[in-house]
């Protein structure tokens, strides 16, 4: 291979490599904040639902809770996923941060599954209007959490979608839950205070539907990515161009790529000068591959094969 050749190929490998190590860090960084948040938050609203005599919110200081667990879950999966090749796992292991926003889609319909009970429970006990009016200070840790939660929901899907992080996402929506269970709990404290318990029953079922519709997608998303489920039309189409403009290259016969957890396989065949060398044929092959790889920074993987054809 020519030294141009092995520099590009030297370059993208090394900005791979960065790009991974960014990832690590930014799922890091994140995790951590996530779960120093989410420890102050539970401490907090514990004491608030104590002292303020609401049951609201001290189960939505358990939810919160559970955020902690599921953040280790996280970056248990990220860390999981960024080992090395090995001889049993010669792809990798980007697999398994599917995994881990599976397990994260999981606990999330189960919160919503449960936040749903527990409301339809109320609803069907008829002893509402005998209920408690919590106290205030319920309320102010009501507002409290949904202005943390939300902000920690858009700081994590930011980054989620600057690293490509499925798992990262899954914790996103995890924050966003527990933000509308605060708004459950605000909405139901409320309304107890004001004369109205049933409010909090009912906010409580609307938000156990919108949990599941994230925890739907996240799951059906990570089953995508585990499943071989090809690229975006868009995608393809830029691959295609990318390999078609090559010097040496007379067009695309066929492009076949699958998604493997956050990262693109591509397997390729292009059409060459049929009287052309092995050996040009070969470098031609190389400089399709090296393109490909340096401009797109997803894929891990390329398969060239040429095909002879006629200039």
């Amino acid at each position: 291979m020519l030294d141009l050749e092995g520099n590009i190929f030297s370059e993208s490998k090394g900005w791979r490599v960065k790009k991974e190590e960014e990832f690590g860090r930014v799922a890091m960084r994140v995790s951590t904040v996530s779960i120093i948040a989410n420890a102050v938050l539970t401490v907090f609203k514990l004491l608030a639902g104590a002292l303020a005599h609401s049951g609201a919110m001290i189960s939505d200081a358990v939810h919160s809770a559970s955020d902690v667990f599921s953040t280790v879950v996280v970056i248990i999966g990220i860390r999981i996923s960024r080992k090395d090749s090995d001889r049993n796992h010669p792809y990798g292991h980007e697999r398994l941060e599917c995994v881990a926003a599976i397990v994260l889609a999981t606990i999330l319909a189960a919160t919503g599954i449960g936040i749903g009970y527990s409301a339809v429970k109320k609803m069907a006990g008829g002893d509402i209007a005998s209920l408690a009016a919590p106290g205030v200070l319920a309320l102010v840790a009501a507002v409290v959490s949904i202005g943390v939660k939300e902000a920690m929901y858009q700081y994590t899907k930011v980054h989620a979608r600057r690293i490509d992080s499925g798992a990262l996402m899954a914790d996103a929506w995890h924050h966003r839950s527990d933000a509308l269970s605060s708004v459950g709990a605000l909405i139901g404290i409320a309304g107890a205070r004001m004369g109205f318990p049933i409010l909090d029953p009912i906010a409580s079922l609307a938000i156990c539907f919108f949990i599941g519709k994230a925890s739907y997608e996240i799951f059906m998303d990570a089953v995508d990515k585990m499943v071989d489920k090809a690229c975006d039309e868009e995608t393809e189409n830029a691959l295609r161009e990318c390999a078609a403009a090559q010097e040496g290259v007379l067009g695309v016969d066929l492009l076949q790529t699958r998604v493997f957890g956050n990262k693109i396989y591509v397997d390729i065949e292009i059409r060459a000068d049929g009287e052309e060398t092995l050996k040009k044929a070969h470098e031609t092959a190389e400089q399709v591959h090296d393109s490909i790889e340096k401009n797109f920074p997803k894929v891990k993987h390329i398969m060239v094969h040429v095909n002879p054809g006629e200039v």
